[in-house]
């Protein structure tokens, strides 16, 4: 029964309509190719992402602790109290992502966490500065590799961040059971 299903979508797609599997046109295998490598990049341009910001943030701890305190004290938190947790949860949380956008079965949930942690940083970036009113910062999201201070510019970058972390999740294949 399936064989003649096949045959039917083989013939309406343009095919002979004597195999038993689906022949798709070249245009459709062609397309099927570039989302397919679309994919790959920005699973991989993700992931490699978020491990270099883990990188350059540990490469610069002390200091990258020191512009989490300083963000925690605009905010009125405990600084003392919260700087260190804070700084590894961030770091820990881009590992964490960068693992699962590379291991096979949790692509989709690693893009699903850099969506949910890039609307995260964009939401405080923009609430740090017209929410709080507070003074341009070097947030330190790229060490001291790359300048990067909170405000439009960087909410903007994460949210455009966003754009391959929609096609991971949705170019990604669901495992079924």
């Amino acid at each position: 029964m399936d064989a003649e299903i096949h045959k039917g979508i083989d013939a309406e797609m343009g095919g002979r309509g004597d195999t038993g599997t689906i022949s798709a046109s070249p245009r459709a295998r062609v397309s099927t190719s570039v989302l397919r490598w679309l994919g790959h990049i920005s699973r991989f341009g993700l992931a490699g992402l978020f491990l270099f910001t883990a990188v350059a943030k540990l490469w610069i701890l002390r200091d990258f602790v020191s512009k989490v305190a300083e963000l925690l004290s605009s905010m009125g938190m405990n600084y003392e109290r919260w700087q260190w947790p804070a700084t590894v949860t961030v770091i820990g949380a881009e590992i964490v992502i960068a693992a699962l956008l590379i291991i096979p079965r949790t692509i989709r949930i690693g893009a699903i966490c850099a969506g949910l942690m890039l609307v995260g940083f964009s939401g405080f970036a923009l609430y740090y500065v017209y929410g709080l009113h507070g003074e341009p910062l070097e947030c330190g999201c790229f060490g001291n590799i790359i300048g990067s201070q909170l405000g439009l510019k960087t909410a903007l970058r994460n949210l455009a961040l966003l754009i391959p972390a929609a096609i991971v999740f949705f170019g990604t294949p669901r495992r079924r059971s």
